[in-house]
């Protein structure tokens, strides 16, 4: 026989119970999302504004955040900053975030919305190299394959590394050069004879993209957009490629548009907010 004692005593969270608790959750990481948006530092009425909650209330969050170890409090500006256990678990997120592992699905999406070509490529030691490929069920004869290492002057992936990287990056500009050196007298001729090097990288910059029309190879054209990790650098290139006569590489195209947009997914997933 079931008592009144028994019942009182039941650990089961009734629904109205659990539901209270779920919303306690969200409010919390409101608040902590909140901060993170500010820069990790603001202050209690800033954070209450953004959240539209009573600073009240968003005290009370804060305090307990502040006991677990999530959130912060500078003594002098009484600001609220986050404290070491979001650090640890940011720390574990960027462990988990491979930009190769995570373009698999947009390299997927990619092949089979626009059935064409695309791959992701890194810098390696030699240049911009391939390290997954996507190919339609009539792949393109071309000649790129995982390792491939693809020109920093002539395709649109070297290009988007090219007009990217930072002027620190001495290997990068140094295998730029090295390229330079070698062209044949008719190649130099379709470049900019007083700067190659920085009007291959302006139109890359104003326009985040670049695209390839017979540059490379002939009979192909190219469009790729960079993907960024949490810091804004670019860790990797994505690519589509295809046969000149039935591939737009404008970059405002479908497939110019596609290219970006998965892109700019991939970057969110490393943590890029830009």
């Amino acid at each position: 026989m079931t008592t009144a004692s028994d019942l009182s005593a039941d650990p089961t969270p009734r629904p109205r119970e659990r539901r209270q608790r779920v919303q306690a959750a969200e409010t919390g990481m409101a608040v902590l999302k909140t901060l993170a948006r500010l820069g990790g530092r603001a202050s209690l009425t800033a954070i209450a504004g953004q959240i539209g909650e009573s600073p009240a209330k968003v005290h009370r969050y804060l305090v307990s955040l502040m006991e677990e170890g999530f959130v912060a409090q500078e003594a002098n500006t009484q600001q609220y900053h986050l404290g070491i256990e979001a650090l640890q678990i940011g720390l574990a997120a960027m462990r988990q975030a491979d930009p190769i592992r995570l373009s698999e699905a947009a390299l997927v999406r990619l092949r089979e919305r626009l059935e064409v070509t695309c791959f992701i490529a890194v810098m390696g030691n030699k240049g911009p190299t391939i390290v997954r490929i996507e190919e339609p069920g009539l792949p393109v004869t071309v000649n790129v394959r995982v390792g491939s290492v693809m020109p920093l002057l002539w395709s649109a992936t070297g290009r988007v590394f090219l007009g990217m990287l930072d002027d620190s990056d001495v290997q990068a500009l140094a295998l730029a050069r090295a390229e330079l050196d070698a062209l044949t007298p008719g190649q130099r001729a379709d470049l900019d004879a007083n700067d190659p090097l920085g009007a291959l990288r302006e139109p890359v910059r104003a326009q985040g993209c670049a695209a390839v029309r017979d540059t490379n190879l002939k009979g192909i054209s190219a469009v790729a957009a960079p993907v960024r990790d949490y810091t804004g650098r670019v860790c990797a290139v994505l690519t589509a490629l295809g046969a000149t006569g039935g591939f737009d590489p404008s970059i405002d195209g479908p497939i110019g548009h596609a290219v970006r947009e998965e892109a700019a997914a991939i970057s969110a997933l490393l943590g890029f907010a830009g």
